[in-house]
């Protein structure tokens, strides 16, 4: 989100070696994790002519878990689980003029044919040098010269991160990108503008394996999943790309085997998007649902293909009004809620939540100053 080989019963364990050395030899971009796969099966295919004779010469024992969509009993194993123990989420680590040079692993489109846009899953490999907790959000300096800055590259653009701290290959040398590739029409011809277009997200959808990108950060505290009580209730609002941190929520709840961290409490995700063809990550979401029925909750809104109550167009508020007695009572309780997305969508989502507040005879201000004070209201729209 901008601001701007698994079998069906369970994982393959392959050991033949360096991972790293692995990644960069067979991760190309048709051989990549697919994210949509019915089957929860791996696409990526083990060619051994791939693999050059340099890397061969690097490889170890080490044995490779290629669980990118395990998620139930058996959960994954990460490491290093070091990564658990600062008390304080890493900031700034690197800055805009002194930005860390990563390397693209794979770029995968995950959305259907008849999804409006194109949306890429975008995985960095940072080795290790740039941790990050769930929540936080990396910044890219695309390459090339700002236009308004002749001399200057240009501005960062951030982008909330898709992973946990452990990355797609639950090692802590990766992190993944959720980004829409933003196209510009011209309102009169209806044609495309290249001039006008995202630079850093065509940047970004258009990267190989191999290519090198700019890395700021991490940055942001307000998406920090709170995790003092593993019982807590988690309300989790997105609209299209802002399903990124939420990706790291739930795999950190329900698909790694972290030590000492056992959720038991409830993660309610509600997703707005175009058609079904635009949902991202829905089998992973998909699954924890079937695995996981009493801790997780998964309501979607299709604005083009399914009408509100009133007949209109399906959007992510009439799914929180349709639930509003039971959100408010979550909170009432305690439970933190969380928006993520374009910032279009939080005035109809506070009109929704003041009009019901009204309804039960509640003040909105005061309930929203209320949640805010108790750190239950987290906000995080580009």
């Amino acid at each position: 989100m901008s601001h701007s080989a698994v079998s069906q019963a369970g994982a393959v364990s392959i050991s033949i070696g360096n991972e790293r050395s692995l990644r960069r030899s067979v991760f190309k971009q048709n051989n990549s994790i697919s994210f949509n796969s019915k089957s929860w099966s791996s696409s990526l295919a083990l060619n051994q002519k791939t693999t050059s004779i340099r890397d061969a010469k690097r490889y170890t024992n080490t044995t490779i878990c290629m669980s990118v969509q395990q998620t139930s009993s058996s959960k994954v194993s990460v490491s290093p689980i070091d990564l658990e123990d600062p008390k304080d989420p890493p900031l700034n680590l690197y800055k805009p003029k002194e930005s860390y040079t990563a390397k693209i692993v794979s770029v995968e489109r995950v959305v259907g044919p008849k999804a409006p846009g194109e949306t890429c899953h975008i995985v960095i490999d940072h080795d290790g040098n740039l941790p990050y907790w769930e929540g936080q959000s990396y910044g890219v300096i695309p390459p090339g010269e700002n236009p308004k800055k002749p001399g200057a590259p240009h501005n960062v653009r951030l982008y909330s991160i898709a992973s946990t701290r452990y990355g797609d290959f639950f090692d802590g040398k990766t992190a993944s990108l959720c980004v829409r590739r933003a196209v510009y029409y011209d309102p009169e011809t209806g044609k495309e503008d290249p001039s006008k277009n995202g630079v850093c997200s065509n940047f970004l959808c258009d990267s190989k394996p191999g290519d090198k990108i700019q890395i700021t950060g991490p940055s942001g505290k307000v998406m920090l999943l709170p995790e003092s009580d593993p019982n807590a209730t988690h309300i989790m609002i997105a609209t299209g790309t802002g399903v990124a941190p939420y990706r790291g929520y739930l795999r950190r709840m329900f698909m790694e085997n972290v030590p000492n961290k056992t959720f038991s409490g409830l993660a309610w995700l509600f997703l707005g998007v175009a058609n079904t063809d635009s949902l991202l990550y829905d089998d992973e979401f998909t699954k924890y649902l079937k695995d996981h029925p009493e801790n997780f909750r998964f309501d979607k809104a299709l604005s083009r293909e399914e009408k509100n109550k009133k007949g209109g167009k399906m959007y992510v508020q009439d799914k929180i009004e349709e639930y509003s007695d039971e959100i408010f009572k979550l909170l009432d309780n305690g439970a933190h809620i969380y928006f993520c997305g374009l910032k279009g969508m939080m005035p109809g989502i506070q009109d929704t939540l003041k009009r019901v507040a009204e309804e039960r005879g509640e003040s909105w201000d005061l309930k929203l100053s209320q949640l805010r004070k108790n750190k239950q209201w987290h906000v995080e729209v580009y």
